[in-house]
C-alpha cells in the first residue's frame, strides 16, 4: 500500500504553504476584490467610472534568473520580477493592473521557500497597485529537480477603450523617452549564466550575484501618472530581444508610412544618451558579444515612451520626481530599418 505522501507529495506542507500565502495576499487587497484565498476562483468587480472598459491581460515567468536565487538561497525578490514582467507589458497599452494570479511549481515543496516566493509576488503587486487574487502551487516529484522551483504569473488590467495606447498616434519627430532599468532585469540569463559561474565574486560593492538578482523595476505608478499629464503616443517594455526586438512592437502593425516608397516610421536611438549600468560592461568583459548586447539586454533602459517633442521635458521631470530616472534617448524618424543607432 502506498499513499500520496509516499509518492512524494506532502499535502501537509502544502497546507503550510497556503497559510504563508494568505498574509501575502491580504496585504494587496484593493477595492473590487470580492473574496479571499481559498475559493475555487478569485472574483473582482469591474470598477465604476468606465464608459467602455477594456480588459487587458498578460502572462510571463521569471526564467533562468531563478537559478541565481537558488544559488544565493534568496527567494523573496524573484516574485517581484514575475509581477513586473506581466504588469509592465499590459501597461504598454495604458492599462491599470487590477489583479494578479501566480503559479509555483516544484519537485519537493518547502513551505518557507514557497512563502518567500509568494511574498515577493505580493511586494510586486503592492508596487503595481494590483491585488494578489490567488494562484496554484504544484508539487511534482520526479519532474523538477530537488530544490528547484518555477514561478509564473498572469495579470489583468483595465483601460478605457478611447484611451488605449496602440501606437497609432506616433508621428515623425516624436521623442523617445527611456526610463532607467535596475540592471539586467529578467532577460538574457541563459547567457548570463554561461558568463558568470561564481555569484560570490565582488562587484560594485556587492557580490555579482546580488547585482544580478536585483528585481525588475515596475513602471506602473509613475507611467500612469504621466498618462494623466501628457498625451502619450506609444510605449514599450524592453524585455527579451532587447531594443531590436521590442521597440518596433510599439508601432501599429504594418507601421505608418513616411517619405519614400519603402519608408516607414522607425526608431533612431542616440548612443551615449543615458548611463549604461556597469554590469553590462562586465558581461562583455567576460565574453558577451558586444555587437549583440542590444539584441539581448535592456542595456539600462527598461521602458520607452514615445510622445510629442514639447511633452518630453514634462514626462522626464515627472518620472524623475517619482524616483525613475529618464532620458531623451532618441526620436521617431522615417526610414527603412526598424531601429537605428547613431
Amino acid at each position: 500500500m502506498i499513499d500520496y505522501r509516499q509518492s512524494g507529495v506532502d499535502v501537509e506542507e502544502g497546507y503550510r504553504a497556503v497559510d504563508n500565502y494568505k498574509e501575502s495576499a491580504r496585504r494587496t487587497m484593493i477595492p473590487g476584490v470580492l473574496n479571499g484565498l481559498g475559493s475555487f476562483a478569485g472574483m473582482f468587480q469591474v470598477p465604476a467610472g468606465y464608459t467602455e472598459p477594456v480588459i487587458v491581460s498578460g502572462t510571463d515567468g521569471v526564467g533562468t534568473k531563478l537559478d541565481v536565487a537558488f544559488a544565493l538561497r534568496k527567494y523573496d525578490t524573484v516574485g517581484i520580477d514575475c509581477v513586473a514582467m506581466c504588469v509592465n507589458d499590459i501597461l504598454c497599452h495604458g492599462a491599470k493592473p487590477l489583479f494578479f494570479l501566480d503559479y509555483v511549481a516544484c519537485g519537493k515543496l518547502d513551505a518557507n521557500v514557497a512563502g518567500d516566493l509568494v511574498r515577493g509576488v505580493s511586494d510586486g503587486c503592492l508596487l503595481s497597485g494590483a491585488a494578489l487574487m490567488g494562484g496554484e502551487t504544484a508539487e511534482m516529484p520526479g519532474f523538477y529537480d530537488a530544490g528547484k522551483y518555477d514561478i509564473a504569473g498572469f495579470a489583468v488590467g483595465i483601460v478605457e477603450k478611447s484611451r488605449i495606447i496602440d501606437g497609432s498616434k506616433i508621428r515623425e519627430g516624436d521623442v523617445l523617452v527611456g526610463v532607467a532599468s535596475s540592471g539586467v532585469h529578467s532577460n538574457g540569463f541563459s547567457l548570463v549564466r554561461k558568463l558568470v559561474t561564481d555569484y560570490s565574486e565582488p562587484f560594485g560593492g556587492k557580490t555579482i550575484g546580488e547585482v544580478l538578482l536585483e528585481p525588475t523595476k515596475i513602471y506602473v505608478k509613475p507611467v500612469l501618472s504621466i498618462l494623466e499629464k501628457v498625451d502619450v503616443h506609444g510605449m514599450v517594455h524592453i524585455t527579451g530581444g532587447g531594443f531590436y526586438e521590442n521597440v518596433p512592437r510599439m508601432y501599429p502593425s504594418g507601421g505608418v508610412h513616411g517619405g519614400g516608397k519603402d519608408a516607414r516610421l522607425v526608431s533612431v536611438i542616440k548612443n551615449g544618451s543615458w548611463p549604461v549600468p556597469p554590469i553590462f560592461g562586465e558581461l562583455v568583459r567576460r565574453g558577451a558579444d558586444p555587437s549583440r548586447m542590444f539584441n539581448t539586454f535592456n542595456m539600462g533602459i527598461g521602458f520607452v515612451i514615445a510622445l510629442a517633442k514639447e511633452d518630453a521635458p514634462a514626462a522626464i521631470a515627472s518620472l524623475g520626481a517619482d524616483g525613475f530616472p529618464a532620458y531623451a534617448i532618441g526620436r521617431v524618424a522615417s526610414g527603412t530599418e526598424d531601429v537605428v543607432f547613431e
